[in-house]
């Protein structure tokens, strides 16, 4: 345990976006990846909602990766990975609610197993592992949600009992917002949003807004500020000693995750590169014995 300065680092944004049916996620997804990106053909949308996507295609050139059932958590993975390869900054994923309730997903997996408690032991790494996926990647992801309205069973001072209305909740696993950088819930069909959860300071306690590319570009300001990734992948490659590596693990300690492997790979080149020069010298060094014992 080492207590360690708090320190700022460029980060990957995780947006969230839920709403009903009709509210505009789709759309107001699109328009924050270009003013994160500035770069139509930087985005890409992986696609279950029937090609909803393709409608606004006159936005501008970006991609699109239709994602068709079993909507396995493997499968998302997957979609992830070929955007990803294809170097794209962002990705929406729309929607990611089929992984929890569509077919192949994660409720029906559960179904599948037996619907016992104990079966989604064998179901939750599965889920986990998408969402490792999410915060691992090296784009920035914008996840849309669909909602639906929620309701319990309660009774009256009468002992009647009445269905009440509780609003509405994400179909996705609970929980998944804490994992964002920000979750805006689209309130109405006029596509006006607030944020339910708001690490950036932005848009938390503010009035209800609607997104556009501006929105996009505030998040892309905010999440460059602070210590860049790029630069300390320069300064391991140019370090050349082991209690190098240690001193830029222990100085950027908030980018630990991103940079332990990279330190892991360098640190054998280092160390591959002791051990030749160990060698040389001992070939070197025999060399001078026996040049020795020969002159004699």
């Amino acid at each position: 345990m080492k207590l360690q300065q708090a320190q700022r680092s460029q980060v990957k944004l995780r947006i969230g976006l839920s709403g009903p049916s009709g509210y505009g996620k789709t759309y107001s997804a699109l328009l924050l990846a270009y003013g994160i990106t500035q770069d139509w053909g930087k985005v890409a949308v992986i696609d279950t909602e029937n090609n909803s996507a393709s409608l606004y295609s006159h936005l501008g050139g970006f991609n699109v990766l239709t994602l068709e059932e079993p909507y396995s958590p493997q499968r998302y993975i997957e979609a992830i990975k070929v955007c990803e390869a294809a170097t794209m900054e962002v990705i929406i994923i729309d929607s990611i609610s089929h992984e929890w309730s569509g077919k192949g997903g994660c409720l029906e997996m559960h179904e599948q197993l037996g619907g016992r408690f104990q079966d989604w032991a064998k179901v939750t790494p599965h889920h986990n592992s998408f969402v490792d996926a999410l915060l691992q990647s090296n784009a920035h992801i914008i996840t849309t949600t669909r909602r639906k309205v929620d309701y319990s069973l309660d009774r009256d001072m009468n002992g009647k009992t009445k269905v009440m209305k509780l609003g509405t909740k994400e179909i996705t696993r609970e929980g998944y917002e804490y994992e964002l950088t920000v979750n805006f819930e689209l309130i109405n069909d006029n596509h006006l949003v607030n944020a339910s959860k708001d690490r950036t300071g932005l848009f938390m306690d503010k009035p209800e807004f609607i997104i556009n590319a501006s929105t996009g570009k505030k998040l892309k300001t905010w999440c460059t500020e602070g210590v860049s990734l790029e630069k300390v992948k320069k300064e391991i490659s140019n370090c050349h000693h082991l209690g190098g590596l240690k001193h830029i693990y222990e100085k950027y300690p908030a980018l630990s995750k991103e940079i332990y492997p990279l330190i892991m790979q360098r640190k054998t080149v280092i160390e591959n590169a002791n051990s030749q020069v160990i060698e040389e010298r001992k070939v070197e060094q025999s060399k001078i014995i026996e040049n020795g014992v020969s002159s004699e």
